[in-house]
């Protein structure tokens, strides 16, 4: 695919653009084990979509918790602040990828499903930050990735149209709610979500495992264009 079509391209950043679905994984774990509870094996997927304060109040109802939802993300977030500040790391070639396309004038914008002070951090740690044109998250919005809302919110902000815009995700639920929306879809191919990769392939407009093959080889000297 030819992503110089574009006039806007919105990513995801867990999973996406950053290798930090084990650390979600860990705090997972450590949050369940500490409340002596195992993790049914469709937990993670479940609350994938959803933001903080939604996956709070789902953790909550789901397991009987006598908490509240602003313990359980106070909770997490102490967890996942020192991970996303220094030890969750940009996917091979993403960053590289961002610089190709701000290069070309391609606007771009974050719409994560994690809140400000995390997708800040890791973005400043791996040197990319300020590529991107506008943050949106789905703090903001009413409605998870499995709906259209966010990236909607972001390419409004960019002042483009959905038809302007590629949306890059790596769960199915965003696949689908990108397409809701009337974007182009492109999907990340992420091991953790190994699963869904067919469901996700036949749903995203074009997909990909490895963002170095998305950048255009130079011409070799001699080769006539």
């Amino acid at each position: 695919m030819d992503f110089t079509q574009f006039k806007g391209i919105i990513f995801d950043l867990d999973g996406t653009l950053v290798n930090s679905s084990h650390v979600w994984s860990n705090i997972d774990e450590k949050f369940m084990a500490k409340r002596s509870i195992e993790i049914p094996g469709d937990y993670f997927k479940k609350v994938s979509s959803m933001n903080f304060n939604q996956a709070a109040q789902y953790t909550i109802e789901r397991f009987g918790l006598n908490e509240t939802v602003d313990s359980v993300t106070e909770e997490w977030y102490a967890m996942a602040e020192n991970e996303y500040a220094h030890n969750v790391f940009i996917k091979p070639g993403a960053d590289e990828f961002l610089r190709y396309i701000k290069s070309c004038g391609i606007k771009i914008a974050l719409a994560p499903a994690s809140s400000e002070p995390l997708y800040s951090s890791v973005l400043k740690n791996n040197g990319v930050y300020d590529l991107f044109d506008f943050f949106a998250s789905t703090d903001q919005v009413k409605r998870g990735k499995g709906f259209p809302d966010v990236y909607e919110l972001a390419c409004s902000e960019i002042a483009l149209t959905p038809k302007d815009c590629a949306v890059f995700e790596d769960i199915i639920e965003g696949i689908q709610g990108a397409k809701a929306g009337s974007f182009t879809a492109v999907a990340c191919l992420d091991k953790h979500y190994a699963a869904d990769w067919e469901d996700m392939k036949r749903e995203a407009d074009f997909y990909f495992s490895d963002y170095r093959k998305l950048i255009p080889k130079p011409l070799s000297v001699g080769t006539l264009a």
